[in-house]
């Protein structure tokens, strides 16, 4: 069993950025590919981003791909997703989930094993 815990989340003007970790417990992230997904209130669960479990290959939704960067550190770990050039429309509840993988580069963007229980990112206009 993995455990995630997100944070980091908040109240952050448009324009303004914010960094979201998910530090993991129960086993170590090495063998995950890890993702960060997002629901606003009334839509459905959509992805935002992807790292493989070597954290070198990196997989971004477009609405995000440009503004956020999603990181590992392993020896932590820990999964970071940096936040910049915020929008209102990035309002929603952010959740980090893992997936078991032998593959050190793939990504996925489905089927997750494991998900935190989110933390809440609002930017005001």
């Amino acid at each position: 069993q993995v455990q995630l815990v997100e944070s980091g989340g908040g109240l952050v003007q448009a324009g303004g950025s914010l960094r979201l970790s998910c530090a993991a417990s129960g086993r170590t992230l090495s063998s995950y590919a890890m993702d960060w997904f997002r629901q606003a209130q009334g839509k459905e669960r959509e992805f935002v981003a992807a790292i493989s479990s070597n954290g070198v290959n990196t997989y971004y939704a477009d609405s995000v791909k440009g503004r956020f960067t999603i990181s590992r550190d392993n020896t932590k770990n820990t999964v970071y997703l940096e936040m910049n050039s915020l929008k209102p429309e990035d309002t929603a509840a952010y959740y980090c989930a893992a997936k078991f993988t032998y593959s050190l580069s793939a990504y996925y963007y489905d089927n997750m094993n494991y998900w935190g229980k989110g933390t809440l990112v609002t930017v005001s206009s």
